[in-house]
């Protein structure tokens, strides 16, 4: 008797759970129901998106779900709906509008080698030329910049390991929270963050892409130009991240 008490309360907590949680469009209900009710339930998910305060225990209540249900929770960034501005012939990058840069920096902190490989390095900018959330972000980690002539800041990036299409680096990056993408026009996806300054790194360092360099091979041709992104099929198996 005790033990159908107990299943009832947790059926009807969880339905209350769902029906309060807010499901955008973009989230997979038949998918998320079940892994959103249990990490409601534990209180893993419960933070607003601004502070992000439990996004690296959200993160691992949601695992490999969590770019499918991260929206069901209210902690994914909004969508970008900026323009696409290429800035070489080599590479493409965009910002985001709302990036999270504590999300980003909780993924970043527990490294996931199947996925993405982590480049942290240091760099100085000038505080003049910081903006007001920049400014907030590096006060918010303890750092004074009042009446500094430079400051000095960690840059990181995340590279993801499989060739993508640059739709998919764009979602996976978004979803990250980080600041921007770089889409190199050989499938190779990186995701920067919100204290790089100069568009993270120009060049493609992803493990396991290309999987054949440009030149590499029988055809030895330098003149070879990047693939249109329509005729690219990258990352179509790849479980979410």
């Amino acid at each position: 008797m005790n033990e159908r008490k107990l299943l009832t309360v947790i059926a009807v907590t969880s339905f209350i759970l769902l029906a309060t949680v807010k499901l955008t469009s973009s989230c997979n209900q038949m998918l998320c129901a079940s892994v959103v009710s249990k990490c409601m339930l534990t209180q893993q998910c419960k933070c607003d998106v601004k502070t992000c305060s439990c996004c690296a225990d959200c993160i691992q209540c949601l695992s490999w779900l969590w770019e499918e249900c991260c929206s069901c929770v209210d902690l994914c960034p909004k969508p970008n709906e900026t323009k696409n501005n290429p800035l070489s012939k080599q590479s493409h990058f965009e910002s985001f509008d709302e990036p999270i840069p504590g999300l980003f920096s909780a993924l970043l902190e527990d490294p996931d080698d199947e996925k993405w490989a982590v480049f942290t390095f240091p760099i100085d900018v000038d505080p003049q030329t910081i903006s007001h959330s920049q400014r907030t972000y590096f006060q918010s980690a303890d750092q004074q910049i009042t009446d500094l002539k430079t400051l000095t800041v960690n840059c990181s990036v995340a590279y993801m390991s499989n060739c993508m299409s640059m739709t998919k680096c764009k979602d996976a990056c978004s979803s990250m929270g980080a600041n921007g993408y770089r889409w190199f026009f050989d499938g190779c996806c990186e995701c920067v963050g919100s204290t790089c300054l100069h568009h993270g790194i120009d060049e493609s360092r992803c493990i396991e892409c290309p999987e054949t360099k440009i030149g590499d091979g029988d055809n030895n041709s330098l003149d070879a130009m990047p693939p249109n992104e329509d005729d690219l099929d990258y990352g179509e198996d790849m479980k979410p991240i």
